[in-house]
């Protein structure tokens, strides 16, 4: 039979046989073209292992699977066999082995799994949806090298925290592979995380002044009387996220029986903190006076109650605010306008299908960065670093000494009375020498 190149041109002129398969080899031995009595076409690629046994495995169907790509799995196979190895039987043998779609179901069952705050899990869940099983999740755990994951985590360049949140997960998750013995090691491990830069959000006294006044106006765009309730609570939450300098979920989360209004104190309990320790925090007047006058019109046990549904059987606490807090940051000339192309196909002037273009905007201080500017306030105005660790629930120092920096003015200050004592006698000068 003749050999000759596997291309395009010559796979339009094959013509099916009348019942069956037909192979048509090319120049490569053991690299074919196989084409039905139904005109199914596909690419495989026959050998004899190192018993004797005649090979015949499937390389891919055409045209997902293109000349190029079957000819180069191909010449991967041939050089297997040639190194004494059965590539069909590693194939079936891999059929039974896990993907890294299904390590992910595995691990996000895992019981020890759930034990993570709501909010990480909610990021997991999204990190593995949008970025992991779209890269990994067809890929086998056990073939998983640490050139996909580099080469993964490279392709995030763009957004380094994001990027090292990514590694962290994968490195978690094939630690988990690990205990359940679906790997030796793990590929995570080594990968050159990126430098990473901690925000210090920091408003303005007028950017807080013109947040407060959106913050005000924000129920009065409300289309109901429901609405109108809904954007009150968002816009208390926020204004108490603002003056305690707490984490969103515990907000959130807070329920009345947490509160001593009389001492004004509050109680975080344990299941709410990040450190899984509970935390009592002093409220200053004015997040008192947001409370007392919250606690006038409260409608059950928790701060923030969420939406109810005929299946509620219980209270539920709100939550998320993210949307409520875009809203509002775009009334205070705090977000970012972006234009972006939809998915909806419209005519433009012209009569051409372009896709619709949409207005988002994006605001420039997340939601946590009020728990930053918190503790930026504090230290700027003299307030030691360790009265706001207790305030922000720190356990450790060194995370409250990342705002040692702006503590510069108290200090300067402390200088300046020195200073003061030097010069009192008389004025010093710098002299100059020639």
């Amino acid at each position: 039979m003749p050999r000759f190149e596997i291309t395009d041109k010559l796979i339009k002129v094959l013509q099916p046989p009348p019942s069956g398969n037909r192979i048509h080899f090319g120049d490569l031995p053991g690299f074919g073209v196989r084409i039905s009595s139904g005109g199914a076409i596909a690419f495989v690629y026959t050998y004899r292992n190192a018993h004797g046994q005649k090979r015949l495995m499937k390389i891919g169907r055409y045209p997902s699977t293109s000349c190029t790509q079957a000819r180069t799995k191909a010449l991967k196979y041939q050089n297997l066999v040639e190194n004494g190895r059965d590539p069909l039987a590693e194939k079936q043998a891999n059929c039974d082995s896990p993907t890294f779609a299904d390590l992910s179901r595995e691990y996000l069952a895992d019981p020890e799994t759930s034990k993570k705050r709501a909010s990480t899990m909610r990021n997991e869940r999204q990190m593995l949806a949008t970025i992991i099983n779209k890269n990994l999740g067809t890929l086998l755990v056990q073939n998983i090298t640490r050139n996909d994951i580099a080469r993964l985590h490279a392709s995030l360049k763009a957004t380094p925290y994001r990027a090292n949140r990514v590694l962290a997960l994968l490195s978690t998750m094939f630690s988990f592979a690990m205990e359940r013995t679906l790997r030796t090691d793990n590929p995570a491990k080594g990968v050159k995380r990126y430098p990473e830069h901690k925000r210090e959000a920091m408003l303005t006294e007028e950017q807080l002044e013109r947040l407060s006044t959106a913050l005000a106006s924000y129920p009065d765009l409300a289309r109901d009387e429901s609405d109108r309730l809904a954007r009150e609570s968002a816009a208390n939450a926020i204004r108490l996220l603002l003056l305690t300098g707490a984490r969103e979920n515990e907000v959130l989360q807070a329920a009345w029986a947490e509160f001593d209004l009389g001492r004004a104190v509050w109680t975080k309990p344990s299941h709410h903190t990040k450190q899984k320790k509970t935390e009592h925090v002093a409220l200053s007047d004015a997040a008192l006076e947001l409370l007392q006058s919250m606690e006038k019109k409260k409608s059950g046990e928790h701060l923030f109650p969420g939406n109810k549904t005929e299946k509620d059987k219980t209270e539920k606490a709100r939550a998320t605010i993210r949307r409520p807090w875009v809203q509002v940051l775009k009334a205070a000339g705090l977000a970012e306008r972006i234009e972006k192309e939809g998915k909806r196909l419209v005519r433009d002037a012209s009569g051409k299908l372009v896709r619709r273009k949409i207005i988002q905007y994006k605001p420039v201080f997340r939601i946590h960065d009020l728990r930053h500017n918190f503790a930026s306030h504090l230290v700027s105005r003299g307030v030691s670093l360790h009265i706001v660790g207790k305030l922000l629930g720190h356990t450790q120092p060194q995370t409250t000494a990342r705002y040692a920096h702006l503590s510069d003015s108290p200090l300067r200050d402390a200088a300046n009375q020195f200073g003061l004592i030097v010069t009192r006698g008389g004025k010093i000068s710098a002299q100059s020498t020639r």
